[in-house]
């Protein structure tokens, strides 16, 4: 019997994640996303901790080098991942009134002045 290659089989793995990945995203609904979206960012943080111990642990150039790298692009994935949720959580704050409504109100207001 034949050995399948592990790469074969970290390829097929990866694939499916990918799939089962979007179809996941996809299909919840908008209410679902901010609180996603923070514990995405929860997840991610603790990458950061991984990368970094992968990073110091590693005895050779490359190894080390690459490790920073995955410290870099995990931390740019968890500060862009919490500007978006506070973006996010901006939409669903409530609005100031407009200006318009402000100048209408008070008497010297633009409105008034233009009116006359």
């Amino acid at each position: 019997m034949e050995m399948v290659n592990h790469t074969v089989i970290n390829l097929i793995i990866f694939v499916l994640a990918i799939y089962v990945g979007y179809h996941v995203v996809w299909t919840v609904t908008p209410a679902l996303h901010t609180p996603l979206m923070a514990v995405t960012n929860a997840i991610s943080a603790i990458i950061i901790v991984g990368a970094m111990l992968a990073a110091g642990l590693t005895e050779g150039h490359v190894g080390r080098a690459m490790g920073t790298l995955a410290v870099a692009l995990a931390a740019v994935n968890v500060f862009g991942g919490f500007l978006v949720t506070q973006r996010m959580l901006e939409m669903f704050r409530k609005k100031a009134p407009k200006a318009r409504a402000e100048a209408k109100s008070q008497p010297g207001g633009k409105l008034s002045e233009v009116a006359q």
